[in-house]
């Protein structure tokens, strides 16, 4: 994952594929881009070959967090540049493509782009547990077609939380 700030616009450029284990440094990287007034972030996917469910879950999180947030601030919006047809059918089939706006175009030139660092403290075993399950229910509350799908992931992360709290 990379990124690149400018006046009016964040360009968050992913390859490969967009799993679990980047989805934490992901919500982290939008909600603080988003609390210092970044409004427009541009997903570039021109690169990325898949999104796994916790990350498509993040991401739908965050779309309906802008569609929905009224702050008296200038409205929020993630667009997704140039995803592929797999990643594109994921969305729909999830019912979350209605969250972001599809730009199909060139990339923009971003030579300033710099890969993100994770956070200095990897998340434990608990929080990633708690972040995949989170990611699972908001997928299945945007869209209640997604419970079928999901509610056996979203039963054993709740379950493994239990067992390791204390």
């Amino acid at each position: 994952m990379s990124v690149w700030k400018g006046d009016e616009v964040v360009v968050i450029r992913l390859a490969g594929r967009a799993s679990f284990t980047g989805s934490v440094d992901f919500k982290l990287l939008i909600n603080g881009l988003w609390e210092q007034g970044a409004t427009r972030f541009l997903l570039d996917l021109t690169d990325c070959l898949l999104m796994d469910s916790t990350f498509l879950g993040v991401l739908a999180g965050m779309g309906l967090r802008f569609a929905t947030a009224n702050q008296g601030r200038k409205p929020a919006a993630i667009e997704l540049l140039n995803p592929n047809q797999r990643i594109s059918d994921l969305l729909e089939n999830l019912g979350v493509a209605h969250l972001f706006k599809v730009l199909r175009q060139e990339r923009p030139a971003t030579d300033q782009l710099t890969a993100l660092q994770s956070a200095p403290a990897q998340p434990d075993k608990n929080e990633i547990s708690r972040h995949c399950l989170e990611a699972h229910q908001t997928l299945m509350d945007i869209n209640p077609a997604n419970v079928p799908k999901f509610k056996d992931v979203a039963r054993f992360l709740a379950e493994d939380l239990q067992k390791s709290s204390p």
